[in-house]
């Protein structure tokens, strides 16, 4: 792959958001999108990079993003880095295919529009089951489950005492669709 392939392939997927800066780097500025590819001094690696969210933010799912790394996120990854999370993609540049650089840049952007939301409902579903395998250990049925957690709600341990009814009632509905469908997983 040519320096001349990244900037047709970047203007093929983003038109006018994407500049050459220099002719090591190029860079897409779209709506709330910013990708960077690199290449290194000796311009035998690229690397693609895009911003998720702030290390702060992605620290209470580091476990399900390492897991994604491993199962989910195919040629490219999650990386830490100065204070922020990265979606990376790096690849030799010299095997390096157009189409192959467009997918990854394309997986980069689905990356960056999730955000954090992929590890939150995976995080969010683990912590389902747990509530639900020890709702069962204690002999609960569905209903007495949402019965609790209803009375939960209502006395201030879960959600917001100052909500008002439809707030309450969407967030039950909430748990109540969660719960039915794990129910039988736990």
């Amino acid at each position: 792959m040519t320096p001349q392939d990244i900037t047709n392939t970047l203007t093929h997927l983003f038109g006018d958001a994407a500049q050459k800066r220099d002719p090591d780097s190029w860079q897409v500025e779209a709506e709330s999108l910013r990708l960077l590819v690199l290449l290194s001094e000796d311009q035998s690696w690229l690397r693609s990079l895009v911003t998720i969210a702030s290390a702060t933010e992605a620290e209470p799912f580091l476990p399900q993003l390492m897991e994604a790394n491993f199962d989910e996120t195919q040629e490219t990854r999650y990386a830490l880095f100065q204070g922020v999370l990265w979606g990376v993609y790096q690849h030799n540049l010299a095997s390096l295919t157009p189409e192959d650089f467009q997918s990854a840049t394309v997986r980069l952007v689905t990356l960056h529009q999730q955000g954090l939301s992929t590890p939150f409902n995976q995080l969010a579903e683990t912590q389902i089951l747990q509530i639900i395998q020890a709702a069962k250990q204690q002999g609960q049925s569905l209903e007495e489950t949402l019965q609790t957690l209803e009375r939960f709600y209502q006395e201030g341990v879960m959600g917001d005492l100052d909500a008002n009814s439809q707030e309450r009632d969407e967030v039950l509905g909430a748990w109540r669709y969660q719960l039915e469908r794990l129910w039988n997983e736990a």
